[in-house]
């Protein structure tokens, strides 16, 4: 038995009487359905989260062996594609660009140490579960301190949230390089002539190259360990509210032990001086 609700002849309500269906069991299986893939996206980010190397395959198993889920991956594959996982590679792959660019920009870190803050900045995006409904978080990082300069958040993969991070980082700062994957974001013609705009170097980290971003991987690591996951948020105020304050106290008051245990922004604004 078949119901489309995008039937072009029918409307919902006369396939139901042809079947014989109640419309109430029709929404009441399509609201079950909806609310067992909510549930499975959030047990897919926290396995993910945990072993970002596992696959379709690797997290089916995981499913099946682990939680005792009755699951198909071909529901597995398309709920990492609707959260943007990619889980050949560990860093995530939130938009694939769709067909060949206009343009494309080397990868310019090859052989480069980063020696002080402002030299390479990096940005990503992460999934954000909701109770119910999810949300993208995109951060732009500087390498050297990990400070994160800018964020923002969206309730879709448009390019429109990541324009308005990098305008916000833009606005007392500017880096030598800025580096990202190829995602639709990140390659659309407003956030490129952006960098250009701030004569900015632009770095596409190319395919295969794994550990380029590892140091927002590990950002991502930390803000669903320690802010994401022991919250509930049921609004986008809600996880607005909850990263920003997060994200503060990482800046400003959590120490790495990478920097000599002092925190992003001390390493950040201190040597910035200095230099």
């Amino acid at each position: 038995m078949l119901i489309e609700a995008g039937h072009g002849a029918l409307s919902i309500s006369r396939q139901c009487a042809l079947l014989g269906v109640a419309r109430s069991s029709y929404y009441y299986e399509c609201c079950r359905d909806d609310s067992y893939n909510e549930q499975m996206m959030v047990w897919i980010d926290e396995e993910y989260t945990r072993h970002p190397f596992r696959g379709v395959r690797g997290i089916t198993e995981y499913l099946r062996q682990d939680l005792g889920q009755r699951v198909n991956p071909k529901r597995v594959w398309r709920l990492m594609r609707q959260m943007g996982l990619q889980g050949v590679c560990p860093r995530r792959n939130l938009s694939r660009r769709e067909g060949p660019p206009s343009r494309v920009f080397p990868y310019l870190l090859r052989g480069v140490e980063v020696v002080r803050p402002d030299q390479v900045w990096a940005a990503d995006i992460t999934y954000i579960r909701m109770q119910p409904g999810w949300l993208y978080l995109v951060a732009i990082l500087d390498w050297y301190s990990r400070y994160v300069v800018s964020w923002e958040l969206s309730n879709s993969l448009d390019e429109n949230f990541c324009v308005a991070a990098l305008e916000r980082a833009l606005e007392n700062r500017r880096p030598e390089i800025f580096n990202s994957d190829q995602g639709t974001q990140f390659t659309g013609e407003a956030f490129v002539s952006m960098l250009q705009g701030a004569q900015v170097g632009i770095s596409w980290t190319g395919t295969g190259r794994v550990f380029d971003n590892i140091f927002v991987e590990r950002l991502w690591r930390t803000v669903k360990y320690e802010e994401v996951y022991l919250n509930e948020y049921r609004t986008v105020r809600e996880a607005r509210d909850g990263l920003g304050r997060y994200l503060r106290f990482y800046n400003d008051r959590r120490y790495h032990q990478a920097l000599g245990n002092r925190t992003p922004r001390v390493v950040y604004e201190a040597e910035t001086l200095t230099n």
